[in-house]
C-alpha cells in the first residue's frame, strides 16, 4: 500500500494509532486535530487518501465533504464517527463519502478500506464528479436506530446505499425490531423525501379504484405495504396489477415481513410474481439479541427520550445494566423501550436498582414460545434445545437469577390452560387429569391469572 494520507481526527490516541499503522503499511502520513488545516493541505493537492472524524474542534468533517469533492474531485474520503447511528452514514453517503466507519473501529479493517481507497484513487479520472445536494432533511432525534455493533452498521450502510435507488426494498426482521422506522428513512433521506410516504393497507387496495387512489395519493413518493405477508390472495393479485401498471414517475415501492416470505411464497401462500417483484433488495434488520452490545446504548437513548417527555431523570446502576444486557429481549427494540419507560415511571430513587429491574422483568414472558422441532420429537427434547438456544443468546453471560420458576411458568399455563379446555373448565376433572390436588389446581389458576370458562365439552 502506498500513497499520502491525511488523517484529521482530535484524539490524539487515534491519530498515533492510524499513523503509525499507515506508515508501517508504506504509506506518508500527515495527521492534525484541525479541519482548517485538513482543508489547507488539501487546497494545496497534498494527499491521495482523506480518513476523517466528524465532530473536530473547528467544525463538522461531514460538511467538509463538498467542498472536499468540488477542490479536489475524485479524492476519496473515509469518515469516522463514535455518532453510531443511522444519520451518520446516511449523511456520509449522502455528501459522496468513500466510506463510513463507526467509532471504536476495527484497525485491519479500517486498514483494507485504506487500501481499496487509494487503489480507487489511482484508477478515478480527475474528471469533475457533480458533488451531492447536502441533506435536507433533519435528523429525528426520536428515531431509533442507534447501535455500533457490525451487524447495525451493515444495515446503516446498505439503507445509504439503496435510500437512492428506485429498487424495491423488502424489509424483514422480528415484530419490534423496527422494520417501519428503516422504511422511513429511507424515504425521508431519499431524493423523493419532499414527497408522500404512505403505509399501504388491505383496505387501500378494496374497490375497483383501491389502487389507483392509492398510487394518486402517493404521488411519485413511497408506498410501504406493511406486514405484507399477512395480505391474502386477492389483495396480493391487485398488488401486482398495479405494479405492472405503473408508468413515468412511479413511486417507490416498500415491503416489510416478519415471516419468511419465500418460504411462504413456496408453500403456496404468496405468489411467486409479487415476491420477485417485491424482492429487489433485501433489508434484513437484526433481532436485538443479535446485537446485545447495543443495549446499554439504546437504553441511554431511552432515558434520554423520556426526560425530554417530561419524566424524571433517571440512570441505571452498573448491575442494573448488566441485567438489562442479559435479558433475551424476546419483543426486541419495543419491548426495551417499553420496560425502560415503566422503570423510569416507577422507580424512586434517580438510580435505578438491579433490583427494581429484576422486578420488572420478572413480570413479564422472557423467552419465546417451545416450538417442537418435528413429528415424532419428545417435549423433553424440544425444551432442551430451546433452553440451550436460550442460554447461548446470553453469550456467556448468565440469565437472570429466578430462572427456575420462570420456566416452570412457561410451562404450566399452557399446559393447564389446554388441561381446563379438553375438560370444559371443569376443574374437579382438570385436577384428576392432570395429577394434582383440586386445591392445588386452583392455586395456580390464581397464581398464573389463567382464566377459566365452564362449558359442555364432547369428548
Amino acid at each position: 500500500m502506498d500513497g499520502t494520507v491525511l488523517v484529521a481526527d482530535d484524539d490524539r490516541t487515534i491519530r498515533t494509532v492510524l499513523t503509525q499503522a499507515l506508515t508501517r503499511a508504506g504509506c506518508k502520513v500527515h495527521a492534525t486535530s484541525s479541519l482548517t488545516t485538513l482543508m489547507r493541505w488539501i487546497e494545496e493537492g497534498k494527499g491521495d487518501l482523506v480518513i476523517s472524524d466528524v465532530i473536530m474542534p473547528d467544525g463538522n468533517g461531514l460538511e467538509m465533504l463538498p467542498k472536499i469533492s468540488m477542490e479536489r474531485p475524485g479524492l476519496p474520503v473515509i469518515v469516522i464517527s463514535a455518532q453510531n447511528t443511522i444519520m451518520t452514514a446516511i449523511q456520509a453517503a449522502e455528501a459522496d463519502a468513500y466510506d463510513y466507519l463507526p467509532k471504536p473501529f476495527d484497525l485491519p479493517d479500517l486498514m483494507k478500506r485504506a487500501a481499496r481507497a487509494l487503489e480507487t484513487k489511482r484508477r478515478v479520472p480527475t474528471a469533475t464528479r457533480p458533488v451531492s445536494d447536502p441533506v435536507e432533511a433533519e435528523p429525528s432525534e426520536d428515531l431509533p436506530l442507534v447501535g455500533r455493533t457490525p451487524q447495525m452498521q451493515a444495515l446503516y450502510r446498505l439503507v445509504a446505499r439503496v435510500m437512492n435507488t428506485d429498487l424495491a426494498v423488502l424489509i424483514t426482521g422480528e415484530s419490534g425490531t423496527g422494520k417501519s422506522l428503516i422504511a422511513r428513512a429511507i424515504h425521508d433521506f431519499s431524493d423523493r423525501r419532499n414527497l408522500p410516504f404512505v403505509t399501504a393497507s388491505a383496505s387501500d387496495l378494496m374497490g375497483m379504484d383501491g389502487p389507483s387512489e392509492l398510487v394518486a395519493r402517493v404521488r411519485g413518493g413511497s408506498i410501504l405495504f406493511d406486514e405484507v405477508s399477512d395480505l391474502d390472495a386477492e389483495a396480493q393479485a391487485r398488488i401486482v396489477r398495479m405494479l405492472d401498471g405503473f408508468g413515468p414517475n412511479a413511486p417507490r415501492i416498500m415491503a416489510s415481513s416478519q415471516t419468511d416470505l419465500m418460504h411462504r411464497m413456496e408453500s403456496g401462500q404468496f405468489r411467486q410474481d409479487l415476491f420477485y417483484r417485491l424482492g429487489g433488495v433485501t433489508v434484513n434488520v437484526p433481532s436485538l439479541r443479535e446485537r446485545v452490545d447495543d443495549i446499554p446504548l439504546l437504553a441511554d437513548h431511552f432515558l434520554a427520550r423520556a426526560e425530554r417527555d417530561g419524566l424524571a431523570l433517571r440512570r441505571f446502576a452498573p448491575d442494573a445494566i448488566d441485567l438489562i444486557r442479559a435479558y433475551s429481549w424476546p419483543g426486541n427494540v419495543r419491548q426495551l423501550e417499553n420496560t425502560i419507560r415503566r422503570l423510569v415511571v416507577t422507580s424512586s430513587e434517580e438510580i435505578i436498582s438491579r433490583a427494581e429491574v429484576e422486578a420488572v422483568l420478572g413480570s413479564q414472558p422472557e423467552i419465546e414460545p417451545l416450538v417442537g422441532g418435528g413429528e415424532g420429537e419428545k417435549l423433553s427434547s424440544s425444551v432442551g434445545k430451546h433452553l440451550r438456544r436460550y442460554f447461548d443468546l446470553h453469550g456467556g453471560v448468565l440469565p437472570p437469577p429466578g430462572l427456575y420458576g420462570r420456566i416452570l411458568k412457561e410451562v404450566e399455563t399452557p399446559l393447564i390452560e389446554i388441561a381446563l379446555d379438553a375438560t370444559g373448565g371443569n376443574q374437579a376433572k382438570c385436577a384428576d387429569l392432570l395429577g394434582i390436588n383440586r386445591n392445588t389446581l386452583r392455586k395456580k389458576i390464581t397464581d398464573l391469572d389463567i382464566r377459566v370458562t365452564r362449558r359442555r365439552k364432547l369428548m
